[in-house]
């Protein structure tokens, strides 16, 4: 069909002209700001679907600015415009979000949305455009629910819509755009679960590689049990801390991208996803022991108060960060059931101390390169670096002496064939930690150290290294 300038152009709001939710995003942002509110939910649904809309307006408030929305779709409107054609924002959002919309965009000369008494979808949709525009109109939606309206529209634009509707609209209406679907694949469900930081939970392993233990069967079921139970539930806290991060994700330059603030994967499925990776997690987790269980189910707790609060304030939220890398191998220790000595936990506090103070600093660094002075959700600004710096990096190297002490230590000769070998491992971590620090210094450190070190060539290099180091120190004696 031959598009004209003289016929409205019509366009909804949710899954159209931004790919998101707006009524589930004002919930999560209710959930944010007043908690409480969300064991109201169900009692205001029975008021009916207007005024549930209008409460949840009223009570919170949607960041509009910074909503993923439509780039192509914007860019054709904005073409639309300039050449005369009147455009005209229908949506069954409440109009509180739906003016708001408009107003930012600036491109609509109309709105029509819902009302506290009036829930604007499918037909009752149809009848307003109807009443403002009269019978000529195109529009262009995105779901089933738009069917009607695009009967009785002159021409069609298709946004994200599943082929069932696209092959029905057809049928009946001519179709002036198609903005095709995009799949969700797996790829996109992994980065949301963050299986690399699967990575991290190695450190499980770590009290029965360090006990030399690992040729018992049944403490290894027992720790991949628990390798996976963490993992699974880990990655249930990572959705559930994107899902709630949304915003200041949002106006963070590489962030934006992730799945939940993207878009690309809708809110709610985002829920039940993590709502069944956590029960999976914990069911793993009560199989491999009961303390093992309360382990896990403390990290929970303690993750959960980080998303929620902890993360927001300077310094605290490092701390947190890196006590729970060290609770890892604590936890690990209660799966196989070997004690875990001072020496590896005073080392690993220090180190990963440093290692949370990278992830800080290479946010701060970017920021700085962008000409920002402070994060958004985070209590820190460009000119903490120089506190941050020494910080780190004394911590690091205070890992450096905890591991040179632990060598000289008298517990550490019966278990090492030639000890004095396990200086090549102290030497590597000087080089590994500097090498991190020089990468966070120019700019070049990835978000998380850890997922560095595993994408990193020298760091895999120096790593491996330090291993075949330690294994040499306890297996081979040196004449």
């Amino acid at each position: 069909m031959t598009k004209t300038s003289i016929v409205p152009l019509v366009v909804d709001l949710d899954g159209t002209l931004t790919p998101t939710d707006t009524l589930v995003e004002s919930i999560v942002q209710l959930g944010k700001q007043h908690p409480f509110d969300l064991l109201k939910l169900p009692f205001w649904l029975l008021k009916g679907r207007a005024e549930f809309k209008a409460t949840i307006a009223t009570r919170s408030s949607l960041p509009i600015t910074n909503l993923p929305y439509r780039v192509e779709l914007i860019s054709y409107l904005r073409n639309e415009k300039q050449n005369g054609r009147p455009l005209i924002l229908a949506t069954a959002a409440n109009s509180s979000i739906a003016t708001a919309v408009a107003t930012h965009l600036d491109l609509f000369d109309m709105v029509l949305a819902s009302s506290e008494h009036n829930n604007l979808k499918g037909t009752a949709k149809l009848e307003a455009i109807q009443q403002l525009v009269g019978p000529e109109f195109v529009y262009a939606g995105d779901s089933k629910a738009d069917l009607p309206i695009w009967q009785a529209a002159q021409a069609a634009i298709l946004v994200n819509t599943s082929s069932n509707v696209s092959s029905t609209v057809r049928k009946n209406t001519p179709i002036e755009l198609e903005i095709p679907a995009v799949k969700t694949d797996i790829k996109i469900w992994l980065r949301a679960v963050r299986i690399h930081q699967w990575a991290k939970n190695l450190l499980l392993f770590v009290p029965l590689l360090t006990a030399f233990s690992y040729q018992d069967i049944s403490k290894l079921q027992s720790i991949m049990l628990a390798f996976f139970a963490f993992s699974l539930t880990a990655s249930a806290t990572y959705m559930g801390n994107d899902l709630w991060d949304l915003e200041s994700d949002r106006a963070h330059p590489r962030k934006k991208y992730r799945p939940f603030a993207s878009a690309k994967i809708p809110i709610l499925k985002g829920v039940a996803s993590a709502a069944g990776l956590l029960i999976v997690g914990l069911v793993l987790a009560a199989n491999v022991s009961l303390n093992f269980f309360w382990m896990l189910l403390l990290y929970l707790i303690v993750t959960t108060a980080y998303t929620w609060t902890l993360k927001s304030y300077v310094l605290i939220d490092v701390i947190v960060l890196s006590l729970l890398y060290t609770f890892r191998i604590i936890a690990g220790s209660v799966a196989v059931e070997i004690p875990t000595s001072s020496w590896l936990l005073a080392f690993s506090v220090f180190i990963f101390f440093s290692l949370a103070l990278v992830k800080r600093c290479s946010e701060l660094v970017t920021m700085q390169q962008q000409g920002r002075e402070s994060t958004h959700g985070r209590d820190y600004r460009t000119t903490d670096l120089v506190v941050l710096w020494p910080l780190g990096i004394g911590s690091a190297l205070s890992a450096v002496v905890v591991f040179g002490l632990f060598i000289s230590a008298a517990e550490t000769q019966p278990r090492y064939a030639s000890p004095q070998t396990l200086w090549l491992v102290a030497v590597g971590l000087i080089y590994w930690l500097a090498r991190l620090w020089i990468k966070t210094a120019r700019g070049e450190m990835h978000d998380d150290p850890l997922v560095f070190a595993v994408r990193d060539f020298g760091s895999r290099i120096t790593i491996f290294s330090m291993i075949i180091a330690t294994l040499a120190a306890h297996f081979i004696t040196l004449e």
